[in-house]
């Protein structure tokens, strides 16, 4: 959990103006910092079900807001990527995707 001081840092930091509290780049910062702080609580207490669960929770909803940014504003989003240091795995298409995408035949 973090700290009020802690909060009102990382809003400070990755801020898209002045009054921001709740823009994609503050929550995924705030959860990227609770998401280490969780993991970091599991390496001690590896039988936590009730906290790995919330981590589960709390990564998707990360992943569904760096979703949002990336088809909002793919720049917006790499830059934030970059600067939180997230490793971002794209999830291969599935075997419909691939199968709708190859071109029509050509007859002649």
């Amino acid at each position: 959990m973090l700290t009020k001081s802690e909060k009102d840092a990382i809003i400070k930091k990755y801020r898209t103006h002045k009054d921001d509290t709740g823009s994609p780049e503050v929550q995924v910062a705030i959860l990227t910092k609770e998401i280490e702080q969780v993991s970091e609580h599991l390496k001690v207490h590896k039988k936590d079900n009730h906290s790995r669960r919330g981590l589960l929770k709390m990564v998707g909803n990360r992943r569904r807001l760096l979703r949002y940014l990336r088809q909002e504003d793919a720049k917006r989003f790499e830059k934030l990527v970059d600067r939180l240091k997230i490793k971002i795995v794209l999830s291969a298409p599935s075997a419909k995707t691939v199968a709708s995408a190859q071109p029509e035949p050509v007859v002649e």
